[in-house]
């Protein structure tokens, strides 16, 4: 072991919301990004800070995972996950080495999330914090809805749009869900707040974004189609006027 760390990403679910492609159903980690699939991007974004991966796929696509990680360049674990997405980080900590002391949560959904951000998160483990959450400013207007149905205005100045990966010494990650382990935690550094756990906030990203929508893999390809123009010079540029 090198890093300490491990990653644990939930891939077992359909992604309703996101269409189908085929007619086929497939896990949503798995549809496809600019040639690659949403799983093996998020992999990659997270192979350069830790030892060890393990995915949670649903039961009865496991080698069709297998197959898709095969060439990563971290070693993958895939293990079989639940019906929610608290079980299937649960199912998947169970596979994590004995050796390792902290744990990254990723969603598959956040492919494009930058390194900076799951170094950043990584920092603030090994500077002392138990849980560890990336952040950004919440930049739409807000309004909460009483049981009357009129509405109120938010301070969004106060509020911050949670990412991931989500850090954690494993022990405290481990002991939260040993102490709720049926319950379906969309966010687990909530799941370990209801323990008591104080939660630390770093810095996120725009590009964490999370793929839900059809709309959002829209400004994802296009985002990589813009990275991959730019990367190969072919962006045209514009000379100031004199």
């Amino acid at each position: 072991m090198t890093s300490g760390v491990a990653a644990v990403i939930p891939a077992a679910g359909l992604g309703r919301r996101l269409g189908d492609q085929s007619g086929t159903p497939i896990p949503k980690a798995l549809r496809q990004l600019g040639g690659r699939s949403l799983l093996v991007r998020s992999v990659d974004a997270l192979s350069g800070a830790v030892d060890q991966v393990v995915v949670a796929a649903a039961a009865d696509q496991l080698d069709l995972v297998r197959e898709e990680l095969a060439d990563c360049a971290v070693p993958v674990q895939v293990v079989t996950g639940g019906d929610t997405r608290q079980s299937s980080v649960r199912l998947a900590l169970a596979a994590v080495a004995r050796p390792i002391q902290f744990v990254v949560v990723h969603d598959a959904a956040r492919p494009l999330v930058p390194p900076e951000v799951v170094a950043r998160v990584i920092a603030a483990l090994r500077g002392g914090a138990a849980v560890v959450v990336p952040a950004i400013p919440v930049v739409d207007s807000l309004r909460q809805f009483d049981a009357d149905g009129r509405s109120t205005p938010i301070d969004r100045s106060t509020l911050r749009a949670v990412q991931t990966p989500q850090g954690f010494r494993k022990d405290v990650l481990v002991e939260a869900h040993r102490r709720a382990p049926d319950g379906d935690a969309t966010d687990d550094a909530s799941l370990v707040e209801r323990a008591g756990v104080p939660v630390t906030l770093v810095e996120g990203a725009h590009l964490a974004f999370k793929i839900t929508t059809p709309v959002d893999l829209l400004v994802a390809q296009l985002l990589l189609r813009d990275e991959s123009r730019r990367m190969s010079g072919s962006v045209p540029t514009v000379e100031p006027q004199r």
